[in-house]
C-alpha cells in the first residue's frame, strides 16, 4: 500500500484535492478502476472515461485537472508519471541467489555468488555472470559470453559465445543473441558457400529485448545496441547492424545487415530497413513503412497505402495496374503537346517577321 504522498513524490507531480496521507492499493484504467486504485489520462480519446470514472484519484496534466471529479495527481508528462508510479506496484521477481540443481555450469564459468542460474541452464566456459544477474529457466550462455550486473534473462534466452550484454538487460523469452548472420557467397555452378560470422553482438545497459527477437552476430565488426534502446517482440536485427542510444522499435520490424539506426529513433511495427543504408537521429518512421534509401534530415517518414473497404481497395489495385500504360500515353501527349506549340511559335515569328519587311 501506497500513500498519495508518495505517489506525488515519485511521479514529479502535485496534488489537487488529495489528502496525501489516502491509501492506493493499485492502479486500473479510467473505465476500470475502483475505489483505492489510480488511473492516469494522457490520450485525449480516453477524456470520456473521466467524468463517470470510480478511481480514488487520477493522474493527468493541468489542463484536464479542472475537469477532474476526483483528487488529481497533476503532471506536466501523465504518461511519464504513470510509468513510475505503476512501478510501484509491480512485484520484483524472486530474489534468488546459486545454482539449480539441474543446470549444468562449466567449471571454468565465473558466477557471482549473488547471481542466479535457473533450472536446465547451460553456461559454457569462460562465461562471466556478474552480480545480481537472473538466467531464467532453460538459458543458454556460450563460450566466453558476458552478462553485465543486474540483468535478466527471463527465459529460454540464448546468449551466444563472446556475446557481451551491458548493465541492467532486460531479455524476454525466446530471445537470442549471437547467432549467425545471413553471410552467404554465390559459388561457382550456383552453390551457396557460407560466410563465417567472426564478429560478435555489444549490447549496452539498459537495453530491453521483446521475446522471439533476434539478434545476428557480426561478419567482422560487432553487432551494436547502444544503451537504453527498447525493441518489441519479433524482431529481426541482422550482422552488423548498429542502433543508436534510446532508439524504439515495434513489434516485427526487420533491419538488413550493415544499416545504421541514429539515437532516439522510433520506427513503428512492421517497418523493414534495408541493407547498408544510415538513419540519423531523432528519426520516426510509421508502420509498416519500407526504408530503401538513407534518411539524413530528423522527422516523421511514411510508405505504403492505408487500408480502405475491399471494393475501393480493388478499384484503386485495376488503376495501379494501368499506371504505367497511363504515364507512357501521357508522355506521348506531351510530346505532341511541345512539338505543337513550337511549330505555333514558330508560325508567330514567321508572320512577326513578314510584317516586319512588307514596313
Amino acid at each position: 500500500m501506497i500513500t498519495l504522498g508518495e505517489i506525488a513524490a515519485v511521479a514529479e507531480a502535485s496534488l489537487r484535492g488529495c489528502d496525501a496521507a489516502t491509501i492506493i492499493t493499485g492502479v486500473a484504467p479510467l473505465n476500470g478502476a475502483g475505489p483505492g486504485q489510480i488511473s492516469f489520462l494522457s490520450n485525449p480519446r480516453y477524456r470520456p472515461f473521466l467524468a463517470v470514472t470510480r478511481a480514488t484519484a487520477v493522474i493527468l496534466s493541468p489542463d484536464d485537472a479542472a475537469d477532474c471529479p476526483v483528487p488529481a495527481v497533476v503532471a506536466a508528462n501523465p504518461h511519464v508519471a504513470y510509468a513510475r508510479v505503476a512501478a510501484l506496484f509491480e512485484p520484483p521477481p524472486e530474489t534468488r541467489r546459486g545454482i539449480h540443481p539441474t543446470a549444468w555450469v562449466s567449471p571454468a564459468a565465473r558466477i557471482a555468488a549473488d547471481a542466479w542460474i535457473g533450472p536446465h541452464c547451460t553456461v559454457e566456459a569462460g562465461a562471466v555472470i556478474e552480480s545480481d544477474v537472473i538466467v531464467g529457466p532453460q538459458c543458454v550462455i556460450g563460450e566466453q559470453a558476458m552478462v553485465g550486473a543486474g540483468t535478466r534473462l527471463v527465459a529460454r534466452v540464448t546468449v551466444c559465445h563472446r556475446v557481451r550484454l551491458g548493465r541492467r538487460v532486460l531479455a524476454h523469452p525466446g530471445v537470442v543473441i549471437g547467432s549467425d548472420g545471413f553471410g552467404l557467397a554465390l559459388d561457382r555452378g550456383g552453390r551457396w558457400l557460407k560466410v563465417p560470422q567472426l564478429g560478435s553482438v555489444h549490447i549496452g545497459d539498459d537495453v530491453e529485448i521483446g521475446a522471439n527477437t533476434t539478434i545476428d552476430r557480426g561478419a567482422l565488426e560487432d553487432t551494436v545496441i547502444e544503451d537504453g534502446v527498447k525493441m518489441d517482440n519479433q524482431i529481426q536485427v541482422a550482422h552488423n547492424v548498429h542502433i543508436g542510444a534510446h532508439s524504439a522499435l515495434a513489434g516485427c520490424v526487420g533491419i538488413a545487415g550493415s544499416a545504421r539506426i541514429g539515437r532516439h529513433c522510433m520506427l513503428g511495427g512492421g517497418v523493414g530497413v534495408a541493407g547498408h543504408l544510415e538513419i540519423t537521429d531523432y528519426v520516426q518512421i510509421t508502420g509498416m513503412s519500407l526504408v530503401t534509401k538513407s534518411i539524413t534530415e530528423p522527422g516523421a517518414y511514411s510508405s505504403g497505402l492505408a487500408v480502405e473497404p475491399n471494393r475501393l481497395w480493388n478499384k484503386i489495385s485495376a488503376r495501379l495496374r494501368r499506371l504505367d500504360e497511363a504515364f507512357r500515353r501521357l508522355a506521348v501527349l506531351e510530346k505532341q503537346a511541345n512539338r505543337k506549340s513550337k511549330t505555333i511559335i514558330l508560325d508567330r515569328k514567321k508572320k512577326t517577321n513578314g510584317h516586319q519587311g512588307n514596313s
